[in-house]
């Protein structure tokens, strides 16, 4: 029936929700305005009724189809009306994440015969999910006989996607200071979106603590959001790394907006992540080897730098070079017999493989191991796994490169991370 921008939604209300509206809803897109648009249809679907009793709520991620069928197709004893909310329905992702589901194609085409022509009168589903893929037959019959409701926003770098980007935060602000009796100027805006980047939940957080932190003023300035809004200037890359070694979530989630913003190829980004995970993995399995070794060690966790460096730093040592000769032996034994005989120079050992690519200054070294206590062995193995997914998703299929991401790296560093996949 239609097919609607998150920013129309509010003028096209009265004809989704009134007589003869859809019966099925898809809201997908960008996750904060997927939110703000669920909000908006069910709270002009429900007008007038009980939200305990009118509206069923159910988790996509672990709600089989036949559950999702099964409430569309129960009749309330209470209201006439009613409403079924399907969370982050996996209908665009190809692998489901740890203790989730996916649907399979015949569960894809039970939901579009419920689409089509199963869902009664007076019963309302609604749907929310990532970027959709436009291609898939749920997306053309969701927006054939119910109603799409567009969130994606352009992720580029291009002078269109940057201004559409600005063009969602700048609504984003207004809704936010409306009724505040609070303004920000222009100059103030341009600030805080060189601070967050493109990151509404990050935007709309910031927006809240400046509106507490001015009081009773009625003017937010660039010097108001200096104070209180903190950004790494740089953003390069080792930062979003250090951050994840931190487990700093939200630190991560503001640096890797940043990085979205300013161009950088989500494939690079990607394969810095898989490098430093393969780099803890390193770490750990040597960790785990030498303390299975070598009795009466300290814990590293609470080893000192004078410490390490007198005590780890000659084993790390001993280890690279063995590594290394490890890996020459390897190159020489693969080479051409030409080679062989020095016909072309040797190949360096590669960094990655190396605990100490600069023994002389053990102190970042020493930091590493460190941060490397914040994993276990089995999450990074699991989290690993889930970039090599990731990477093969984003280059062989049309699935949002910035979602995939971020999601990587809120389970990477939320508590437990990626412990229910391990």
């Amino acid at each position: 029936m239609a097919l609607i921008k998150h920013n129309t939604l509010n003028n096209a209300l009265a004809s989704l929700t009134g007589e003869g509206g859809p019966p099925a809803f898809l809201i997908c897109g960008e996750p904060f305005l997927v939110r703000q648009a669920f909000d908006t249809l069910t709270a002009a679907q429900l007008k007038g009724l009980p939200k305990e009793f009118a509206l069923e709520s159910l988790d996509g991620r672990t709600t089989p189809v036949g559950d999702i069928i099964e409430q569309v197709s129960t009749f309330s004893f209470i209201q006439s009306k009613k409403v079924i909310a399907v969370k982050d329905a996996p209908l665009f992702t190809a692998k489901a994440g740890p203790s989730e589901i996916s649907y399979s194609k015949r569960d894809m085409d039970l939901l579009g015969d419920l689409v089509e022509k199963g869902i009664p009168e007076n019963h309302i589903l609604v749907m929310t999910s990532t970027a959709p893929d436009k291609r898939k037959k749920i997306y053309k019959l969701l927006q054939e006989h119910g109603a799409v409701i567009d969130c994606t926003v352009a992720q580029g770098a291009r002078k269109a996607d940057l201004e559409e980007q600005r063009s969602v935060l700048r609504d984003l602000a207004r809704q936010l200071l409306s009724g505040t009796n609070k303004q920000m100027d222009q100059a103030g805006f341009n600030a805080l979106v060189d601070q967050t980047g493109f990151n509404p939940d990050l935007f709309a957080g910031n927006i809240e603590k400046l509106l507490a932190y001015t009081g009773t003023r009625p003017k937010i300035s660039v010097q108001d959001i200096m104070a209180v809004v903190h950004r790494d200037k740089k953003d390069p890359i080792f930062s979003l790394t250090n951050a994840i070694m931190d487990r700093d979530g939200a630190k991560a989630m503001t640096l890797l907006a940043s990085l979205f913003s300013e161009g950088f190829h989500p494939l690079q980004i990607l394969k810095s992540l898989e490098n430093q995970v393969r780099k803890l993995l390193n770490i750990k399995c040597f960790v785990a080897g030498l303390y299975q070794e070598a009795q009466g060690l300290p814990p590293l966790r609470t080893m000192h730098f004078n410490g390490f460096k007198q005590v780890m730093m000659p084993k790390i040592t001993a280890y690279d070079t063995a590594v290394a000769a490890a890996d020459e032996e390897r190159d020489r034994r693969l080479a051409p017999s030409d080679d062989a005989k020095g016909g072309k120079k040797k190949k360096k050992t590669a960094n990655d493989l190396l605990l100490a690519p600069n023994p002389k200054n053990p102190y970042p070294v020493f930091q590493n191991f460190q941060k490397s206590e914040n994993f276990s062995l089995d999450e990074l193995t699991a989290a690993l796994m889930a970039l090599s997914d990731l990477d093969f998703s984003l280059k062989s299929s049309g699935a949002d490169a910035k979602t995939g991401i971020e999601n990587f790296i809120m389970t990477l560093c939320r508590k437990g991370g990626f412990r229910e996949n391990a």
